[in-house]
């Protein structure tokens, strides 16, 4: 049973990714938009729990990149091509396309280089890329922004994405986070809090969230990097 269950809350991944994307087709961005984000919490606890049940396996690694495919590549490049960058005919579509191949080549190394355990990711994690998309979805549905500046913000970010993607900029992925048995009390009391922070309006926390940590790659890069260019 416990073999089983991160290959069933990978399965959950991709059904919430299959269900955006029909939501997408549908014409409910709202709806789309929530399943992806379904999708990264079933994402976030698969390999958790197999490293807690001891439980890995090559073909947990190979399912949960295909099942990523879909719901972080596949369903954001369909949702933010239908929400707003279709109306720029093909320089729309080949943005989505080169997101979904930047996914695709983001798992590919992922898988390859999955040999030694590190405290960061190298280039942006899929599932924060589909976050962002997401989360600017849901941002754009509740606030007025003009459509040429709206359209113009999204088809900028996708590319931007679609590069922090591949690129070499190294994310914290917080694998080593750890919980001392003194601080859990305090952890807990701070995670409810911020649970109802955002649960207040998580369009728009939601959107802080991922654009912080979409911003953090190059933060930390320069940074350590800040003496070659000054």
């Amino acid at each position: 049973m416990f073999y089983l269950l991160p290959h069933i809350f990978t399965t959950l991944n991709i059904f919430f990714g299959f269900y955006a994307i029909i939501k997408v087709i549908e014409g409910d961005f709202f709806k789309a938009s929530w399943g992806i984000f379904l999708a990264i919490f079933f994402d976030i606890f698969d390999g958790r729990i197999a490293r807690f049940f001891k439980t890995s396996s090559r073909f947990g690694l190979e399912y949960d990149s295909l099942c990523d495919l879909v719901s972080f590549g596949i369903a954001p490049a369909l949702l933010i091509y239908q929400f707003s960058l279709k109306g720029f005919n093909k320089i729309g579509w080949l943005a989505s396309f080169l997101y979904a191949t930047c996914v695709a080549l983001r798992l590919a190394r992922f898988n390859v280089r999955n040999l030694l355990k590190k405290d960061y990711f190298e280039g942006l994690p899929s599932p924060a890329g589909a976050g962002i998309l997401a989360s600017s979805v849901l941002f754009l549905l509740k606030t007025e922004i003009a459509p040429i500046y709206k359209n113009y913000g999204l088809l900028i970010l996708t590319y931007l994405i679609a590069y922090l993607l591949v690129s070499p900029i190294q994310y914290p992925s917080f694998k080593e986070f750890k919980i001392k048995k003194a601080q859990a009390f305090y952890f807990l009391v701070f995670f409810i809090l911020g649970l109802t922070v955002i649960a207040s309006n998580p369009s728009f926390y939601l959107f802080i969230i991922f654009g912080f940590y979409l911003l953090l790659g190059p933060l930390i890069f320069f940074k350590k990097n800040s003496k070659k260019f000054f």
